[in-house]
Protein backbone atom coordinates (compact mmCIF):
# COMPACT_ATOMS: atom_id res chain seq x y z
CA UNK A 1 0.00 0.00 0.00
CA UNK A 2 1.26 3.38 -0.79
CA UNK A 3 0.83 6.31 1.60
CA UNK A 4 1.71 10.22 1.78
CA UNK A 5 5.31 10.10 1.86
CA UNK A 6 5.81 6.40 0.90
CA UNK A 7 9.32 5.77 -0.74
CA UNK A 8 8.25 5.53 -4.02
CA UNK A 9 9.60 9.16 -4.76
CA UNK A 10 7.49 10.23 -6.88
CA UNK A 11 5.31 13.30 -6.22
CA UNK A 12 2.04 13.81 -8.90
CA UNK A 13 1.29 17.21 -10.89
CA UNK A 14 -2.17 16.75 -12.63
CA UNK A 15 -0.83 14.26 -15.36
CA UNK A 16 2.57 14.71 -15.28
CA UNK A 17 4.85 12.75 -12.54
CA UNK A 18 8.03 14.99 -11.05
CA UNK A 19 10.84 13.72 -9.51
CA UNK A 20 11.05 15.15 -5.74
CA UNK A 21 12.86 18.14 -4.12
CA UNK A 22 16.85 18.34 -3.65
CA UNK A 23 18.29 16.73 -1.17
CA UNK A 24 20.54 18.76 1.63
CA UNK A 25 21.39 15.69 4.01
CA UNK A 26 22.95 14.36 0.73
CA UNK A 27 24.64 17.65 0.42
CA UNK A 28 25.86 16.93 3.52
CA UNK A 29 27.10 13.88 3.30
CA UNK A 30 29.24 15.09 0.48
CA UNK A 31 30.53 18.10 2.39
CA UNK A 32 31.67 16.12 5.33
CA UNK A 33 33.26 13.67 3.17
CA UNK A 34 35.34 16.60 1.72
CA UNK A 35 36.34 17.88 4.61
CA UNK A 36 37.61 14.65 6.25
CA UNK A 37 38.75 12.11 3.98
CA UNK A 38 41.73 10.71 5.30
CA UNK A 39 42.66 10.08 1.29
CA UNK A 40 41.66 13.54 0.25
CA UNK A 41 44.12 15.37 2.81
CA UNK A 42 46.86 13.40 2.00
CA UNK A 43 46.47 14.13 -1.45
CA UNK A 44 46.19 17.52 -0.78
CA UNK A 45 49.81 17.32 1.37
CA UNK A 46 51.04 15.73 -1.68
CA UNK A 47 50.27 18.14 -3.96
CA UNK A 48 51.46 21.31 -1.70
CA UNK A 49 55.05 19.38 -1.59
CA UNK A 50 54.34 18.77 -5.31
CA UNK A 51 54.22 22.37 -6.20
CA UNK A 52 56.68 23.52 -3.91
CA UNK A 53 58.99 21.31 -5.06
CA UNK A 54 58.07 22.30 -9.63
CA UNK A 55 58.71 25.72 -7.88
CA UNK A 56 62.38 24.62 -6.58
CA UNK A 57 65.73 25.12 -8.92
CA UNK A 58 63.69 28.08 -11.05
CA UNK A 59 65.87 30.61 -9.41
CA UNK A 60 69.41 32.02 -10.04
CA UNK A 61 72.03 29.54 -8.60
CA UNK A 62 74.00 31.01 -5.65
CA UNK A 63 77.34 33.02 -5.84
CA UNK A 64 80.41 30.77 -5.89
CA UNK A 65 83.36 31.83 -3.72
CA UNK A 66 87.20 30.83 -4.58
CA UNK A 67 90.42 30.85 -2.51
CA UNK A 68 93.89 30.30 -3.49
CA UNK A 69 97.15 30.37 -1.34
CA UNK A 70 100.11 29.67 -3.21
CA UNK A 71 103.73 28.85 -2.08
CA UNK A 72 106.43 30.17 -4.28
CA UNK A 73 109.51 28.66 -5.08
CA UNK A 74 112.28 29.41 -4.11
CA UNK A 75 111.33 30.75 -0.84
CA UNK A 76 112.25 34.24 -1.84
CA UNK A 77 109.57 34.96 -4.36
CA UNK A 78 107.19 34.84 -1.72
CA UNK A 79 103.31 33.64 -1.54
CA UNK A 80 100.39 33.95 -4.00
CA UNK A 81 97.09 34.55 -2.75
CA UNK A 82 93.79 34.30 -5.45
CA UNK A 83 90.13 35.52 -4.33
CA UNK A 84 87.16 35.25 -6.75
CA UNK A 85 83.37 36.03 -6.65
CA UNK A 86 81.57 35.08 -9.28
CA UNK A 87 77.57 34.86 -9.57
CA UNK A 88 76.48 33.18 -12.92
CA UNK A 89 73.45 34.75 -14.83
CA UNK A 90 70.46 33.72 -16.74
CA UNK A 91 68.97 35.93 -19.52
CA UNK A 92 65.88 37.23 -18.46
CA UNK A 93 63.90 35.52 -21.17
CA UNK A 94 64.77 31.90 -19.78
CA UNK A 95 64.12 32.71 -16.35
CA UNK A 96 60.84 34.35 -17.44
CA UNK A 97 60.34 30.29 -19.68
CA UNK A 98 61.30 28.39 -16.60
CA UNK A 99 58.80 29.84 -13.95
CA UNK A 100 55.87 29.79 -16.89
CA UNK A 101 56.99 26.12 -17.26
CA UNK A 102 57.15 25.77 -13.08
CA UNK A 103 53.38 27.10 -12.92
CA UNK A 104 52.07 24.90 -15.76
CA UNK A 105 53.32 21.66 -13.49
CA UNK A 106 51.85 23.52 -10.55
CA UNK A 107 48.69 23.23 -12.75
CA UNK A 108 49.03 19.35 -13.77
CA UNK A 109 49.34 18.53 -10.00
CA UNK A 110 46.34 20.77 -8.84
CA UNK A 111 43.80 18.94 -12.01
CA UNK A 112 45.79 15.66 -10.26
CA UNK A 113 43.67 16.50 -6.88
CA UNK A 114 40.40 17.59 -8.54
CA UNK A 115 40.51 14.51 -10.34
CA UNK A 116 41.43 12.23 -6.98
CA UNK A 117 38.60 14.50 -5.42
CA UNK A 118 35.77 13.98 -8.07
CA UNK A 119 36.17 9.88 -7.79
CA UNK A 120 36.44 10.17 -3.89
CA UNK A 121 33.10 11.84 -4.40
CA UNK A 122 31.32 10.11 -6.45
CA UNK A 123 32.05 7.00 -4.32
CA UNK A 124 30.49 8.43 -1.36
CA UNK A 125 27.42 9.40 -3.96
CA UNK A 126 26.83 6.32 -5.15
CA UNK A 127 26.79 4.88 -1.29
CA UNK A 128 24.29 7.71 -0.50
CA UNK A 129 22.02 6.96 -3.81
CA UNK A 130 21.86 3.20 -2.78
CA UNK A 131 21.34 4.07 0.97
CA UNK A 132 18.13 5.99 0.29
CA UNK A 133 16.95 3.48 -2.02
CA UNK A 134 17.28 0.98 1.10
CA UNK A 135 15.64 3.63 3.35
CA UNK A 136 12.82 4.05 0.55
CA UNK A 137 12.44 0.10 0.59
CA UNK A 138 12.45 -0.19 4.23
CA UNK A 139 10.00 1.92 4.46
CA UNK A 140 7.96 0.33 2.03
CA UNK A 141 8.65 -3.01 3.84
CA UNK A 142 6.96 -1.45 7.33
CA UNK A 143 3.76 -0.38 5.70
CA UNK A 144 3.72 -4.16 4.10
CA UNK A 145 4.73 -5.68 7.30
CA UNK A 146 1.38 -4.14 9.35
CA UNK A 147 -0.43 -5.57 6.79
CA UNK A 148 1.07 -8.77 7.18
CA UNK A 149 0.84 -9.03 10.73
CA UNK A 150 -2.77 -8.02 11.31
CA UNK A 151 -3.22 -10.89 8.54
CA UNK A 152 -1.48 -13.27 10.58
CA UNK A 153 -3.18 -11.89 13.64
CA UNK A 154 -6.42 -12.41 11.75
CA UNK A 155 -5.90 -15.89 11.37
CA UNK A 156 -4.23 -16.65 14.62
CA UNK A 157 -8.25 -15.88 16.18
CA UNK A 158 -9.63 -17.62 12.88
CA UNK A 159 -7.86 -20.73 13.56
CA UNK A 160 -8.71 -20.22 17.88
CA UNK A 161 -12.09 -20.12 16.98
CA UNK A 162 -12.46 -22.83 14.03
CA UNK A 163 -12.98 -20.76 11.16
CA UNK A 164 -9.66 -21.66 9.32
CA UNK A 165 -7.41 -24.16 8.61
CA UNK A 166 -4.08 -25.38 9.81
CA UNK A 167 -3.01 -24.31 6.06
CA UNK A 168 -4.24 -21.52 6.01
CA UNK A 169 -2.89 -20.12 8.85
CA UNK A 170 0.75 -21.31 7.98
CA UNK A 171 0.07 -19.45 5.06
CA UNK A 172 -0.27 -16.28 6.85
CA UNK A 173 2.87 -16.90 8.74
CA UNK A 174 5.19 -17.59 5.78
CA UNK A 175 3.69 -14.05 4.59
CA UNK A 176 5.17 -12.80 8.03
CA UNK A 177 8.05 -14.40 7.89
CA UNK A 178 9.38 -13.15 4.08
CA UNK A 179 8.28 -9.70 5.06
CA UNK A 180 10.01 -9.89 7.73
CA UNK A 181 13.54 -11.66 6.40
CA UNK A 182 13.32 -8.74 3.69
CA UNK A 183 13.68 -5.95 6.75
CA UNK A 184 16.09 -7.86 8.27
CA UNK A 185 18.32 -8.59 4.59
CA UNK A 186 17.62 -4.28 3.76
CA UNK A 187 19.28 -3.68 7.61
CA UNK A 188 22.54 -5.15 6.88
CA UNK A 189 22.81 -3.74 4.10
CA UNK A 190 21.65 -0.26 5.21
CA UNK A 191 25.06 -1.03 7.91
CA UNK A 192 26.85 -2.31 5.25
CA UNK A 193 26.33 1.21 3.17
CA UNK A 194 27.11 3.69 6.40
CA UNK A 195 30.10 1.58 7.07
CA UNK A 196 31.34 2.64 3.82
CA UNK A 197 30.26 6.15 4.34
CA UNK A 198 32.02 6.10 7.33
CA UNK A 199 35.27 4.97 6.41
CA UNK A 200 34.91 7.60 3.44
CA UNK A 201 34.60 10.51 6.16
CA UNK A 202 37.44 10.25 8.11
CA UNK A 203 35.92 7.06 10.87
CA UNK A 204 33.12 9.64 11.95
CA UNK A 205 29.90 8.29 11.52
CA UNK A 206 27.14 9.67 9.42
CA UNK A 207 23.72 9.73 8.91
CA UNK A 208 20.95 9.68 6.21
CA UNK A 209 17.75 8.27 6.50
CA UNK A 210 16.21 10.92 3.82
CA UNK A 211 14.32 8.37 1.30
CA UNK A 212 13.83 11.02 -1.48
CA UNK A 213 16.60 11.93 -4.13
CA UNK A 214 17.31 15.30 -5.54
CA UNK A 215 16.02 17.08 -8.29
CA UNK A 216 18.00 15.88 -11.21
CA UNK A 217 16.84 16.88 -14.48
CA UNK A 218 18.01 14.67 -17.58
CA UNK A 219 19.74 17.89 -20.05
CA UNK A 220 17.32 17.95 -23.17
CA UNK A 221 20.27 17.69 -25.67
CA UNK A 222 23.65 15.59 -25.14
CA UNK A 223 25.84 17.70 -27.40
CA UNK A 224 24.91 20.47 -25.43
CA UNK A 225 25.72 18.63 -22.45
CA UNK A 226 28.78 17.46 -23.35
CA UNK A 227 30.36 20.55 -24.14
CA UNK A 228 29.31 21.60 -20.94
CA UNK A 229 31.21 18.47 -19.38
CA UNK A 230 34.57 17.80 -21.45
CA UNK A 231 35.05 21.33 -20.14
CA UNK A 232 35.12 20.78 -16.22
CA UNK A 233 36.62 17.46 -16.59
CA UNK A 234 39.77 17.69 -14.91
CA UNK A 235 41.39 14.32 -16.95
CA UNK A 236 40.17 16.91 -20.20
CA UNK A 237 42.05 19.71 -19.13
CA UNK A 238 44.94 17.43 -17.59
CA UNK A 239 45.64 16.53 -21.22
CA UNK A 240 45.00 19.93 -22.44
CA UNK A 241 47.73 21.06 -19.97
CA UNK A 242 50.12 18.62 -20.97
CA UNK A 243 49.79 20.14 -24.33
CA UNK A 244 50.69 23.48 -23.00
CA UNK A 245 52.91 22.37 -20.61
CA UNK A 246 55.41 20.45 -23.60
CA UNK A 247 54.79 23.44 -25.75
CA UNK A 248 56.64 25.57 -23.00
CA UNK A 249 59.39 23.20 -22.40
CA UNK A 250 60.51 23.24 -26.30
CA UNK A 251 60.62 26.94 -25.96
CA UNK A 252 62.80 26.71 -22.77
CA UNK A 253 64.93 23.73 -24.28
CA UNK A 254 65.55 26.11 -27.33
CA UNK A 255 66.78 28.96 -24.64
CA UNK A 256 68.51 26.65 -23.12
CA UNK A 257 71.07 26.95 -26.07
CA UNK A 258 71.61 30.34 -25.53
CA UNK A 259 75.12 31.10 -23.12
CA UNK A 260 75.21 31.77 -19.66
CA UNK A 261 76.84 34.95 -18.41
CA UNK A 262 78.59 35.49 -15.54
CA UNK A 263 80.03 38.47 -13.60
CA UNK A 264 82.30 38.98 -10.28
CA UNK A 265 85.12 40.21 -8.89
CA UNK A 266 88.73 38.99 -8.41
CA UNK A 267 91.96 39.59 -6.03
CA UNK A 268 95.80 38.37 -6.71
CA UNK A 269 98.25 39.26 -3.85
CA UNK A 270 102.15 38.12 -5.34
CA UNK A 271 105.12 39.27 -3.97
CA UNK A 272 104.01 42.54 -2.88
CA UNK A 273 101.87 43.19 -5.41
CA UNK A 274 98.16 43.22 -5.80
CA UNK A 275 95.89 43.04 -8.72
CA UNK A 276 91.83 43.04 -8.32
CA UNK A 277 88.91 43.75 -10.51
CA UNK A 278 86.40 42.49 -12.51
CA UNK A 279 85.63 39.28 -13.86
CA UNK A 280 83.33 38.53 -16.68
CA UNK A 281 82.68 35.01 -18.49
CA UNK A 282 80.65 33.26 -21.13
CA UNK A 283 79.57 29.16 -21.25
CA UNK A 284 78.54 27.96 -24.12
CA UNK A 285 76.32 24.69 -23.82
CA UNK A 286 77.22 22.74 -26.88
CA UNK A 287 76.73 19.20 -26.35
CA UNK A 288 74.29 18.85 -23.29
CA UNK A 289 71.30 20.02 -24.43
CA UNK A 290 71.31 18.23 -27.71
CA UNK A 291 68.75 16.22 -27.67
CA UNK A 292 66.24 17.62 -25.05
CA UNK A 293 64.04 19.79 -27.59
CA UNK A 294 63.54 16.68 -30.03
CA UNK A 295 62.56 15.09 -26.86
CA UNK A 296 60.23 17.84 -26.14
CA UNK A 297 58.73 18.31 -29.40
CA UNK A 298 57.89 14.50 -29.00
CA UNK A 299 56.58 15.15 -25.89
CA UNK A 300 53.93 17.46 -27.29
CA UNK A 301 52.83 15.20 -29.74
CA UNK A 302 52.68 12.49 -27.40
CA UNK A 303 50.28 14.88 -25.22
CA UNK A 304 48.37 15.59 -28.68
CA UNK A 305 47.75 12.28 -29.21
CA UNK A 306 46.60 11.21 -25.41
CA UNK A 307 44.34 14.51 -25.17
CA UNK A 308 42.57 13.00 -28.71
CA UNK A 309 41.84 9.73 -27.26
CA UNK A 310 40.78 11.00 -24.08
CA UNK A 311 37.92 13.29 -25.40
CA UNK A 312 36.82 10.27 -27.60
CA UNK A 313 36.64 8.10 -24.89
CA UNK A 314 34.91 10.38 -22.42
CA UNK A 315 32.36 11.57 -25.28
CA UNK A 316 31.56 7.74 -26.09
CA UNK A 317 31.49 7.26 -21.92
CA UNK A 318 29.41 10.34 -21.32
CA UNK A 319 26.87 8.83 -24.64
CA UNK A 320 26.83 5.51 -23.23
CA UNK A 321 25.69 6.99 -19.36
CA UNK A 322 23.49 9.06 -21.08
CA UNK A 323 21.10 6.72 -23.30
CA UNK A 324 21.24 4.49 -20.33
CA UNK A 325 19.90 7.58 -17.85
CA UNK A 326 17.30 8.32 -20.58
CA UNK A 327 16.14 4.91 -20.43
CA UNK A 328 16.14 4.14 -17.23
CA UNK A 329 13.69 7.69 -16.51
CA UNK A 330 11.08 6.47 -19.01
CA UNK A 331 10.92 3.23 -17.49
CA UNK A 332 10.69 4.61 -13.97
CA UNK A 333 8.06 7.00 -15.58
CA UNK A 334 6.01 4.51 -16.97
CA UNK A 335 6.13 2.49 -13.53
CA UNK A 336 5.31 5.71 -11.89
CA UNK A 337 1.98 5.63 -13.91
CA UNK A 338 1.31 2.36 -13.64
CA UNK A 339 0.88 2.15 -10.16
CA UNK A 340 -0.56 5.61 -9.78
CA UNK A 341 -3.86 4.20 -12.01
CA UNK A 342 -3.53 0.81 -10.65
CA UNK A 343 -3.44 0.22 -6.87
CA UNK A 344 -5.63 -2.63 -5.78
CA UNK A 345 -4.08 -3.14 -2.19
CA UNK A 346 -7.59 -2.00 -0.49
CA UNK A 347 -9.77 -3.74 -2.55
CA UNK A 348 -7.81 -7.15 -1.80
CA UNK A 349 -8.20 -6.66 1.86
CA UNK A 350 -11.31 -6.19 1.82
CA UNK A 351 -12.21 -9.38 -1.12
CA UNK A 352 -10.20 -11.20 1.34
CA UNK A 353 -11.72 -10.20 4.42
CA UNK A 354 -15.33 -10.74 2.85
CA UNK A 355 -14.00 -14.41 1.90
CA UNK A 356 -14.48 -13.65 -1.79
CA UNK A 357 -10.88 -14.63 -2.36
CA UNK A 358 -8.98 -17.55 -0.53
CA UNK A 359 -5.33 -16.26 1.19
CA UNK A 360 -3.39 -17.66 -1.23
CA UNK A 361 -5.10 -15.60 -4.11
CA UNK A 362 -4.28 -12.56 -1.58
CA UNK A 363 -1.00 -13.13 -1.51
CA UNK A 364 -0.28 -14.37 -5.16
CA UNK A 365 -2.17 -10.95 -6.04
CA UNK A 366 -0.48 -8.78 -3.68
CA UNK A 367 2.83 -10.03 -4.51
CA UNK A 368 2.60 -9.23 -8.25
CA UNK A 369 1.90 -5.18 -6.69
CA UNK A 370 4.92 -5.22 -4.22
CA UNK A 371 6.90 -6.33 -7.48
CA UNK A 372 5.77 -3.69 -8.70
CA UNK A 373 6.86 -1.18 -6.44
CA UNK A 374 10.01 -2.99 -5.97
CA UNK A 375 10.69 -2.31 -9.58
CA UNK A 376 9.86 1.44 -9.61
CA UNK A 377 12.20 1.95 -6.73
CA UNK A 378 14.82 0.00 -8.00
CA UNK A 379 14.38 1.71 -11.60
CA UNK A 380 14.57 5.27 -9.64
CA UNK A 381 17.80 3.88 -8.36
CA UNK A 382 19.33 2.95 -11.19
CA UNK A 383 18.37 6.56 -13.00
CA UNK A 384 20.11 8.57 -10.35
CA UNK A 385 23.26 6.60 -10.18
CA UNK A 386 23.75 6.91 -13.94
CA UNK A 387 22.95 10.18 -13.60
CA UNK A 388 25.11 10.19 -10.90
CA UNK A 389 28.38 9.66 -12.71
CA UNK A 390 27.16 11.70 -15.81
CA UNK A 391 27.35 14.86 -13.72
CA UNK A 392 30.03 13.84 -12.00
CA UNK A 393 32.12 17.02 -12.91
CA UNK A 394 29.39 19.19 -11.07
CA UNK A 395 30.87 17.60 -7.70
Amino acid sequence: MIIAGSPLLFAQDGNHSQLSTSNPQLNGVLSSIEKNNTTLKALRETSEAQKLGNRTGISLSGPGMGFNYLWGKPGETGARTDLSIKQDFDIPTLAGMKSRVAGGQNRLVELQYESGRMKILLEAKLYCIELIYCNALRRELDVRLQHAATIAEGYQSRLDRGDASRLEYNKAQLNLSTVQGEISRIDVERNTLLSHLKRLNGGIDLALDDDRYGDDPLPARFDDWFAQAAGKNPALEYARQEIELGKRRVSLNKAMNLPVFSAGYMSEKVAGQQYQGLMLGLSVPLWENRHRVRQARASVAAAESRATDSRRQFHSQLQTLYGRAAGLKVTAGQYRRSLAAVNNTDLLKKALDAGEISLLDYILEIALYYDTVNRALAAERDYQKAFAELSATEL
